[in-house]
């Protein structure tokens, strides 16, 4: 619960949500789209980011939906994470949800809240940056729908008054084989070291992060490296390490260090099964 008094509003078209979002922000300073709001809770309670009014998008129907439709998997942005996962129709979505956070949460945290929070791992962008995701965003005066690539630099690039109302991936991408390693410090649910996405396609590795930087990514020149076949796996560990878009992360989990050691573990470990095998699976 939030102690403070805020507005609440829960409108059942796009439309009039942005009129909601529109005319409270002329009232009010911190204006939240609400969807599952497990991060707006935590930060209200901890002081450090108390909404005067939150706008809740579960009540408009195209934020609900999960379904396939004309070979393309069609993800509400106000779906949870649980029901991802339990839905069994992108297999690499629902394992990196249901590594995020327990059960509890996982029924509360949406996927459109985890793409656009504020917490630095967002580790449900690793799956939809592999598997070339669109998003579909609503806000004042237009309706757009990009290739999350595009829009997904360090953190999404939304304006003013915009939401995720959708997500779109085609179903060959959610059907492509796939490996999902997470390390933590301490507790298998927890903030990740390193989280390490890797999806084969076209007899082509992709590979995204999470953890081992101070955002998530996905680095084409990682995966040009790791595609060559006349770079040993040795030197591919060295090259990926020196391809960072940032040097890496240290904080109370790990030190930047620490995290570059368990990523070439986790790294070699996959590139050993993949050039044994010409498969990751």
């Amino acid at each position: 619960m939030i102690a403070d008094n805020f507005i609440y509003c829960k409108p059942e078209t796009k439309k009039d949500a942005v009129k909601a979002y529109e005319k409270l922000k002329k009232e009010s300073n911190k204006v939240f789209y609400y969807g599952g709001g497990s991060e707006i809770i935590t930060m209200a309670r901890a002081g450090s980011n108390v909404p005067d009014a939150v706008i809740d998008i579960k009540g408009i129907p195209e934020c609900n939906v999960l379904e396939l439709k004309n070979d393309v998997l069609i993800i509400g942005g106000a779906v949870s994470l649980n029901d991802i996962n339990e839905s069994k129709l992108f297999p690499l979505l629902g394992t990196a949800g249901a590594r995020i956070a327990d059960h509890t949460n996982q029924c509360r945290i949406t996927v459109g809240g985890n793409i656009c929070g504020t917490i630095i791992y967002r580790e449900t962008v690793l799956p939809l940056l592999l598997t070339d995701a669109k998003v579909s965003i609503y806000g004042p005066g237009r309706r757009r729908t990009l290739p999350l690539n595009e829009i997904f630099h360090e953190r999404i690039k939304l304006d003013q008054g915009e939401f995720i109302y959708q997500i779109k991936v085609k179903k060959e991408m959610t059907e492509t084989p796939f490996i999902h390693v997470k390390k933590t410090a301490n507790e298998k649910i927890d903030y990740p070291l390193v989280t390490v996405c890797v999806t084969q396609y076209k007899g082509r590795l992709r590979m995204a992060f999470s953890g081992i930087c101070s955002y998530p990514f996905r680095s084409t020149d990682i995966e040009e490296v790791i595609n060559n076949p006349e770079i040993s796996v040795g030197d591919k560990l060295n090259l990926i390490h020196n391809l960072l878009p940032e040097p890496p992360l240290t904080d109370y989990e790990g030190s930047g260090k620490y995290r570059i050691f368990v990523m070439k573990n986790i790294i070699e470990k996959i590139l050993e099964r993949y050039h044994n095998n010409a498969k990751i699976l």
